[in-house]
């Protein structure tokens, strides 16, 4: 929740025309809902606009807020479900991130969907377990073909906003544990494809560590996003993976 209408279109004008080619690294702005409309407007061919909440149903009487199907009238490209604040302070549950993940496929936008622990289930050693369960749950009833068109975002709670990273070693581990979770789910070679990001107090400065590890794919990144030089210094480290 940052930023007014004219600081959101100041930032889009300052990084449209500097970001690599979609071929070589998806880059999206996940915006408040007030923005979207302006943001896809304006999006260079290299950037996507994506959402970071959705509804699992079409429409009714939920004040407040937005389906999936409203979010894909307007353009939007992606959509965050199940994102660790989400969870914390707005009552998600493993449940309704799938119902969410579900609505999200079946109209064509892509979710980035999130799991992660918190700091007394990584130090009792349980962290593979809980993001397990969350992702197991999190697929419950979604087809291979569909799981490849999502995105899956590993975000240690106890490192979101703390300026806590998890080591590029904990933070690969973990998301190979999760790799060898969709490999039970489907197979091998889904595994291999989907999408994994880390994200969990990513900079300009530890992001290259993290990329440069065997089974992260790219990163979920919050405040060090704001500044569109640091933005742009993030997304050149991924181009360069």
């Amino acid at each position: 929740m940052y930023k007014n209408r004219d600081e959101a279109l100041e930032f889009i004008y300052q990084v449209n025309d500097k970001l690599p080619s979609l071929d070589n690294v998806e880059t999206a702005i996940c915006a408040p809902n007030v923005y979207l409309r302006d943001l896809i407007k304006r999006q260079g061919d290299n950037l996507r606009i994506g959402a970071q909440n959705v509804h699992y149903l079409d429409e009714g009487a939920y004040t407040g807020e937005v389906a999936a199907r409203m979010l894909k009238n307007i353009g939007v490209t992606y959509v965050v479900v199940g994102h660790s604040e989400r969870r914390a302070y707005y009552n998600e549950t493993d449940e309704t991130v799938n119902l969410k993940t579900k609505k999200s496929l079946e109209e064509g936008l892509v979710p980035i969907v999130c799991v992660g622990e918190e700091l007394e289930i990584r130090e009792k050693g349980t962290t593979n377990e809980v993001v397990k369960d969350q992702v197991v749950k999190a697929y419950k009833d979604i087809n291979k073909e569909d799981a490849l068109h999502t995105v899956l975002a590993y975000e240690p709670v106890w490192a979101i906003g703390t300026g806590k990273t998890a080591t590029k070693e904990q933070a690969n581990d973990t998301i190979k544990a999760i790799r060898a979770v969709f490999a039970e789910l489907y197979d091998e070679d889904t595994a291999n494809k989907i999408r994994i990001l880390y994200g969990g107090s990513v900079n300009p400065s530890n992001v290259r560590d993290l990329l440069s590890t065997s089974d992260i794919d790219g990163a979920l990144v919050g405040g060090a996003s704001l500044n569109p030089d640091s933005f742009l210094e993030l997304v050149k480290a991924a181009n360069e993976k």
